[in-house]
């Protein structure tokens, strides 16, 4: 029998210190917000919140990631690494020039482009390396992001535009490359679980009035449990309770379907996350659902939903354990700051520094906020998979924390 949550919280997140969206912004909510009520009453009273997470983000013309609004940058809700600086993607390049050569030529797609900035700096240092790839594809679902990188790209990179596709899904014929996702399974959406008094419930979406709350439910017959007890079975110790937090129980058919499309070549992933013994950490009992709104962090995914970022961070021990299982080799895993280091951090920035309009202050400033541990070098990590490919990589040879994924 479902169960109301008694630590639900209202959907217009009127306790939280947030701005108050335009009313255009509203009606659009609301217009989703509706939506998702219709999926609830058709579901017998709830659903579960992967499916509310999916709606809010990516349901056509609506959500998020679907609807128009500028996400990214300071006009925005948040600032990937590629909006912080160039030196981010001119790092990136250095490790995609490697395994290029190391392969004598291929192709290069990007899962999720955004707004196009990692693209365009990408690949104009490949093109200062004489290293551009033979093809540059972009898998982008969203038909109003895909017009903004259009729009950017033909503003600033006209020149390089035959070299780049767009794609709506991944191509049918396998390819030779590279494959890069900065901040994309972040976004897949997650399963939200609670474990009291020995028993795992799911917490699932309800409404009352205009407001979504939080209702557990049994776990049912759809993986939940099973996924669970592989979590649990890597744990150093029994967690404890009341515990709540997330199983992407996507992320394994995700891994298949990208690497099924990689015949020979590198996988790299950049994302915000743990290895799994950090990730289920006794004192993260709340687990790590984070949302994002005009460039402020919160934990209530019921704020006005088609208007907020929602992420859960990634779990990269789930990522490895699902590489061999896919043909895939674990190449290498370690922190977003010892990374860009491998890739030449030092010496991308020292030539930026020496360039015309790059002051020392600012280049001084945007590599600090790359690596430190307080900023993003810590918190965010990268995670490489290769396929019929045994060049080392180089930015896992600076410091390579693999073992941080099986402890």
């Amino acid at each position: 029998m479902l169960q109301p949550d008694n630590n639900s919280c209202g959907g217009l997140g009127r306790e939280l210190q947030l701005p108050v969206p335009p009313q255009p912004a509203r009606e659009h909510s609301g217009v989703l917000a509706g939506l998702i009520r219709e999926r609830i009453h058709e579901s017998g009273g709830s659903i579960s919140f992967e499916r509310f997470m999916e709606m809010a983000l990516y349901e056509p013309g609506l959500g998020y990631y679907s609807a128009g609004a500028t996400r990214f940058g300071e006009a925005g809700d948040f600032i990937t690494a590629p909006h912080v600086s160039p030196l981010f993607s001119r790092c990136v390049a250095r490790q995609c020039r490697q395994a290029l050569a190391a392969l004598s030529g291929g192709d290069i797609l990007e899962l999720g482009a955004g707004s196009g900035i990692m693209a365009q700096d990408l690949l104009l240092e490949l093109e200062a390396l004489d290293s551009l790839p033979e093809r540059y594809l972009v898998l982008e679902t969203g038909a109003d992001l895909r017009m903004r990188q259009q729009e950017l790209f033909s503003s600033r990179i006209p020149h390089l535009l035959p070299r780049i596709t767009w794609l709506e899904k991944l191509p049918e014929q396998s390819l030779n490359g590279v494959i890069i996702a900065n901040e994309v399974v972040d976004a897949l959406p997650v399963t939200r679980v609670a474990l009291n008094k020995g028993e795992l419930r799911e917490l699932c979406v309800g409404h009352d009035g205009d407001d979504f709350f939080w209702v557990e439910a049994p776990c049912g017959d759809d993986g939940i449990a099973t996924a669970w007890e592989r979590i649990a079975a890597d744990l150093p110790a029994p967690l404890p309770e009341p515990y709540r937090t997330e199983i992407n129980l996507r992320a394994g058919a995700w891994m298949r379907s990208i690497s099924g499309i990689l015949k020979q070549g590198v996988m790299l992933l950049i994302d915000y996350g743990y290895p799994r013994h950090e990730y289920y950490h006794p004192q993260r009992d709340q687990g790590t659902l984070l949302c994002h709104y005009r460039h402020r962090s919160h934990e209530d995914p019921f704020f006005y939903p088609g208007l907020q970022d929602i992420t859960a961070s990634v779990d990269f021990s789930a990522l490895a354990q699902a590489a061999p299982e896919n043909g895939l080799q674990l190449a290498g895993y370690t922190s977003q700051a010892h990374f860009l280091i491998g890739c030449g951090l030092a010496e991308i920035a020292a030539s930026a520094q020496n360039g015309a309009g790059h002051p020392y202050p600012a280049v001084s400033g945007q590599v600090k906020r790359l690596t430190l541990p307080g900023e993003m070098g810590e918190r965010f990590k990268a995670i490489a998979f290769t396929r019929n490919f045994t060049e080392p990589l180089m930015g896992f040879q600076f410091i390579d924390q693999e073992d941080q994924l099986w402890r």
